[in-house]
């Protein structure tokens, strides 16, 4: 009965995510469509080895994406375990359950959002003409700002919508271990006369150590993967503010859309899961040096 309740999740795996590595080939051919169908187009397409990594990497812009797509996801790695925690520890102090669920609920709702819809929100603030914030500017004599053409604002908006967006749905996975902790260890410390931070220092952060690593730990796998929606609907694909916006995915699409090499995005995509697969390997390696139960496997 176990390995049938196992089934549908191993039959999605197998033809969702094992499956289609096969199709990784086309990273290293010039894919072509042929009238005869998929597989046919596979095989019939040139076999050109490295070229299609020798393109994503040769141009100007190489440098430029790759330090986006790293540097933006370290700070969302590092602010969002913060915000996340300690939004979900706030959340365990609510005496009051029913306001609490009122809370989880608002904060869980822009995660449900699309970046589509996001970066409507976003226009609405930042427009130059009817944004909040310019209107804002002009009643107090300031100068209006040109937010989608000055792109020096944009590396603390995009982490302020992002952070906006994802924190309250992470902040649940640890409010959830925060429910499981024992609750005779909270009171055992109320009787040794602990005061609210020292149980927060002393009990509830070192039992969600074991879920932050796991956490982190996948979200360093996802390290060179940028969020494409964050990236390309909020700035509004604003020319102008490229070397703040332009990433790994962004760069694909356009580079896709412009020349149709599939080849080349597919070879973007494989570069992306090994350099993954690398990191969490490391990581985790590096976790069990330390602490081997804390470590994923």
């Amino acid at each position: 009965m176990m390995l049938l309740m196992v089934l549908p999740g191993a039959l999605w795996f197998l033809f969702f995510s094992y499956l289609p590595m096969l199709g990784t080939v086309i990273a290293f051919k010039e894919y072509r469509f042929d009238r005869d169908g998929f597989w046919a187009s596979i095989v019939n397409s040139k076999w050109v080895g490295w070229q299609n990594f020798k393109f994503l990497f040769s141009t100007n812009d190489a440098y430029i994406i790759t330090r986006n797509t790293l540097l933006y996801n370290i700070v969302f790695i590092f602010l969002g375990l913060i915000l996340s925690v300690l939004l979900a520890v706030i959340l365990s102090e609510i005496t009051n359950k029913r306001l609490s669920k009122v809370y989880q609920t608002g904060m869980f709702l822009p995660y449900f959002l699309s970046w589509v819809i996001v970066g409507y929100f976003t226009f609405s603030f930042l427009s130059s003409d009817r944004g909040l914030l310019n209107g804002v500017f002009n009643s107090l004599g300031i100068p209006p700002i040109q937010w989608y053409s000055e792109s020096k604002y944009w590396p603390l908006i995009l982490v302020l919508v992002y952070l906006w967006k994802a924190v309250g749905y992470n902040s649940v996975v640890y409010l959830a271990s925060i429910m499981g902790i024992d609750k005779s260890l909270y009171e055992a410390a109320m009787i040794d006369g602990a005061s609210k931070m020292q149980q927060i220092r002393a009990i509830t952060l070192p039992m969600l150590k074991p879920i932050i690593t796991i956490m982190t730990l996948l979200a360093i796998g996802k390290i060179f993967y940028a969020d494409f929606g964050l990236f390309y609907q909020v700035p509004r694909d604003s020319g102008t503010l490229y070397g703040v916006t332009n990433v790994i995915d962004t760069y694909v699409y356009r580079g896709l859309k412009t020349t149709g090499e599939i080849g080349m995005s597919a070879a973007a995509g494989l570069y992306q899961s090994v350099v993954g697969f690398t990191l969490v390997m490391t990581s985790n390696y590096i976790v069990r040096k330390f602490d081997k139960d804390n470590a994923l496997f």
